[in-house]
């Protein structure tokens, strides 16, 4: 088994895959750190939809592929806005996405967070921002599912200051019937974020942020950050009231982050988690014995693909997770919901191959082989 694979500069060069897959199994519920995966959405290729209409979900190979995650004991984070708002999935699609995922959830008692956001409207007053965030409120808590209150783009534009983020998230906060998770995301993976919280400075933003928690503490079960800044989420965790969690979001810097140091530690809520997702379960579980060091033989390794994955435009992060998703079989082509399989470049895919290859990730090592090969030869590179 050799692949020729290309390089940026052009120049193709011989890869010998592996031939057997890194050996992992279903195994206990996890006890030290509650896990997500930030789980991807399998288009439906056959339907005729462009870019700008409304996406065509094969909804079989979406649940599918969350009873994978939850057979592995990982919990999945859906409708989420690093994994399908803005990668194609409107708000229609995205709540009939939270109805069928949570209902499969509670069938196969699978852990399920969804994404609450205001993206049924391009902007607004603050008025109508939070009666949009209450819509999307309304359904996750209906279908029995955890809410994660997502930063808004149309809340950045509408605020004023930090006074007006504190009057909002306070009042969903208030209505909120169960602990919500809160989201920070970053404007490297949505530039229309920039200034969140009612600053740019993160520090000042990231006072405000607590300033939500603090009023608010049996109301927040945890927060997610999203900024790839391993030193600044440490700082917040530190910080966070009694009983408050940390879910990283880094998906740079997650392995010392989960693992934690004499002060705490940080639970995960990952969209890297997708394609790592029984490697990283087996990690998890090494961590509840105790073992430490055993965590992070497992884990570290896997930064190199993330970081990978995730690097600039890192929006387009999820195009290699689908990639890598075809690959490993558990869909049986490339097709992205917004046509977002062209985000990405033939010597990315290449790189993200190799690496995902040399980590085990491929149930099939010949079957990735094989439908690696098909995608060069549509680039016209021929074995």
């Amino acid at each position: 088994m050799t692949i020729r694979l290309p390089g940026a500069g052009g120049a193709l060069r011989t890869y010998e895959p592996r031939t057997e897959p890194l050996a992992v199994t279903p195994g206990t519920p996890f006890t030290s750190r509650t896990v997500f995966s930030a789980a991807h959405v399998v288009a439906d290729p056959f339907a005729d939809v462009s870019p700008d209409s409304p996406a065509a979900v094969d909804w079989d190979a979406t649940l599918a592929f969350r009873r994978h995650l939850w057979s592995h004991g990982l919990g999945v984070a859906e409708a989420m806005d690093t994994a399908q708002r803005g990668m194609g999935l409107d708000w229609a699609g995205a709540a009939e996405l939270i109805r069928r995922s949570a209902a499969e959830a509670k069938s196969v008692g699978g852990r399920i967070a969804c994404g609450v956001g205001t993206d049924q409207i391009a902007s607004g007053s603050l008025a109508e921002v939070r009666a949009a965030y209450e819509e999307q409120l309304a359904l996750v808590e209906e279908s029995g599912a955890q809410a994660i209150l997502m930063a808004s783009r149309a809340l950045a534009a509408a605020a004023s200051g930090p006074e007006d983020y504190l009057e909002v998230y306070g009042h969903l906060l208030r209505q909120a019937s169960e602990p919500v998770v809160l989201h920070w995301l970053g404007p490297m993976f949505d530039p229309a974020l920039e200034g969140y919280w009612g600053s740019a400075d993160l520090d000042a933003a990231t006072d405000t942020f607590l300033d939500v928690i603090a009023a608010h503490p049996d109301k927040v079960d945890g927060i997610k950050v999203s900024l790839l800044d391993a030193r600044r989420e440490i700082d917040i965790r530190r910080r966070l009231p009694k009983g408050v969690r940390c879910y990283t979001g880094d998906d740079f810097n997650y392995p010392e982050l989960i693992a934690g140091d004499e002060q705490g530690f940080s639970h995960a809520l990952l969209g890297i988690f997708d394609p790592l997702g029984p490697l990283a379960a087996q990690a998890v579980r090494v961590l509840d014995t105790g073992d430490v060091q055993g965590f992070r033989d497992l884990l570290d390794p896997t930064v190199g693909l993330s970081r990978h994955l995730f690097q600039t435009p890192t929006r387009f992060y999820k195009t290699g997770v689908v990639f890598l998703a075809w690959l490993a079989g558990h869909q049986t082509h490339f097709t992205m919901v917004g046509g977002l399989q062209s985000a990405r470049s033939l010597p990315h895919f290449a790189t993200a191959y190799e690496l995902a290859d040399g980590l085990g990730l491929f149930p099939d090592p010949e079957l990735a082989e094989e439908r690696m090969k098909t995608l060069l030869s549509v680039y016209g590179v021929n074995q």
